[in-house]
C-alpha cells in the first residue's frame, strides 16, 4: 500500500477527461478492500459511472460485500483491475463467486438506492503482469444493462487528460485513514497527473511494482496528501473540469 510517493496510482483507476474514459494501468500493488485516503464525501450523481464490486458470501454483508471498484463503460460492461478477479482476493476463480455483483447508482453501500447487478462473465486481460503489474485491468460483463447515464465512453491514445499536471479527481469506497477505518459511503480525493520520470523512479523494480509508461500512468499531489487505499482499486478518476 503505497500511500506516499507522489500518491502514484495503486492498481488501475479510470481517468475521465472531456466526457471519456481512460482505463489506468499502475505501478503499486494494493489489496482490495479499502479507499480514498484524506478525501471528501462525494455523491454517487457526481461520478455514475463509478459502480463498487460485491460479494457478500466472500466480504461479509457489512459494506454490502464491497471489495473494489469499478467503472461502466458500456451499458453491460464494467471496466475493473485484473488483480480484484485473483483467486488471491477472492478465494477462489470469479466463475465460482456466485454471488458476484455489481452496485451501481449507490453512494452509501448500505442503502437501497441504485441496482445491484450480477456478473454474467468475467474476461481477465490474458496479458497481465503480476510481478510490474502492468495490463491490470479486467472486464466484466452484466446480467441486465445499467442506465444509459450510467455509462461514460473510452478515450484513446494521446488524449490531454494523459498530460503531467493534468489535476484530477479519484472516487472510491474503503480505507479514508490508512488504518482500516472503511467508509460505507462513496469518497472523492484530488491529484494530478504526475511526469514518467518521478513515477519510473518511484517504481523501479521489486515489492513496489515496475513504472511502465508505454501501459501506464500514475497520479497524486507529491509528498502528502490525499489518495487512495486498498478497495479503490478498478475505480476511477475525472479531472475537474472535464465532464
Amino acid at each position: 500500500m503505497r500511500r506516499r510517493l507522489a500518491r502514484a496510482l495503486a492498481r488501475p483507476l479510470t481517468l475521465v477527461a472531456a466526457g471519456t474514459v481512460i482505463p489506468l494501468a499502475s505501478a503499486a500493488p494494493v489489496a482490495a478492500d479499502s479507499i480514498v485516503v484524506g478525501g471528501f464525501p462525494v455523491d454517487v450523481s457526481q461520478s455514475p459511472y463509478t459502480v463498487a464490486l460485491s460479494s457478500r458470501d466472500r466480504f461479509g454483508g457489512t459494506r454490502a460485500g464491497q471489495f473494489c471498484g469499478g467503472v461502466a463503460v458500456g451499458r453491460t460492461t464494467v471496466l475493473t483491475a485484473a488483480h480484484c478477479m485473483d483467486r488471491e482476493v477472492l478465494g477462489a476463480s470469479p466463475e465460482r463467486v456466485r454471488d458476484l455483483k455489481v452496485i451501481a447508482g449507490r453512494t452509501e453501500l448500505l442503502s437501497a438506492s441504485g441496482q445491484e447487478v450480477a456478473v454474467r462473465k468475467v474476461w481477465v486481460n490474458p496479458d497481465y503482469d503480476g510481478e510490474t503489474n502492468s495490463g491490470d485491468f479486467a472486464v466484466l460483463s452484466l446480467a441486465e444493462p445499467l442506465p444509459a447515464a450510467s455509462v461514460i465512453g473510452m478515450a484513446g491514445s494521446g488524449d490531454t487528460a494523459y498530460r503531467a499536471g493534468t489535476p484530477a479527481t479519484v472516487y472510491g469506497w474503503g480505507d479514508t485513514t490508512g488504518s482500516g477505518s472503511y467508509a460505507g459511503s462513496l469518497h472523492g480525493s484530488r491529484v494530478r497527473v504526475q511526469p514518467d520520470a518521478l513515477c519510473e523512479k518511484a517504481y523501479s523494480g521489486g515489492s513496489n511494482g515496475t513504472y511502465r509508461a508505454e501501459t501506464m500512468l500514475c497520479a497524486g499531489e507529491g509528498g502528502r496528501g490525499p489518495g487512495r487505499l486498498p478497495g479503490d482499486s478498478g475505480g476511477r478518476w475525472s479531472p475537474r473540469g472535464g465532464l
